[in-house]
């Protein structure tokens, strides 16, 4: 256990595109279909909910709860289910096995391990059920009246430094390395920062 008053050394990283080399959101899409066939007609309104997003002309709170429509009537300990089948499936063959090594080196040395993810927690745990982090954030919804709604604010850019800021509680902690396949704020505020491109890690040049 870190002492109160000791700076903690952290490691964050996104999922999508950089230790998942592939998107969960598409992907566990595609997987819930292949259990659930009749779900198909989600695709054209999850199609016309990517557009938006891309224009954005929807915040990403309301893009996250719209996308997973496809998940409606969907109990938790169902949508928990298939997670845990999705992600055994994925792991470890489609994760970047470079990013994987420095993680394992990072926690060798006492590194703290921190995931924060725009994915929805509720399909994202059973892989670090897995795969062991420190510290996992991703958007947080509730189950109420056959829907999920997001709980505050979906877990992008700004907001994952909240939630970073929230666990450690107020104890001192420097963010020594960031990885993300896209800008976002946890590069900014990183020591060390880096893009994932088609599963290559790059200097990120703020």
């Amino acid at each position: 256990m870190e002492s109160s008053d000791r700076e903690i050394k952290v490691v964050v990283f996104d999922l999508n595109g950089t230790f998942y080399n592939k998107h969960s959101k598409d992907e566990f899409f595609k997987f819930v279909l292949s259990k659930e066939p009749k779900r198909f007609h989600y695709y054209f309104q999850m199609a016309y909910y990517k557009i938006l997003n891309k224009l954005n002309q929807i915040r990403q709170t309301e893009f996250k709860e719209n996308f997973f429509n496809y998940l409606d009537h969907l109990q938790p300990e169902q949508v928990k289910k298939y997670a845990e089948e999705f992600w055994q499936q994925e792991y470890p063959e489609n994760f970047n096995d470079e990013l994987k090594s420095i993680f394992d080196k990072h926690r060798k040395e006492g590194t703290t391990i921190y995931c924060a993810t725009g994915g929805l927690e509720m399909y994202v745990k059973p892989l670090f059920d897995m795969y062991n982090v420190d510290y996992f954030a991703g958007t947080e919804t509730r189950y109420e009246n056959g829907t999920y709604k997001v709980i505050g604010k979906a877990c992008k850019d700004e907001e994952k430094l909240v939630r970073i800021n929230k666990d450690f509680a107020g104890k001192p902690f420097r963010i020594i390395e960031a990885y993300s396949d896209s800008k976002e704020a946890i590069l900014d505020k990183a020591d060390k920062a880096f893009l994932v491109e088609d599963k290559k890690i790059k200097p990120y040049q703020g």
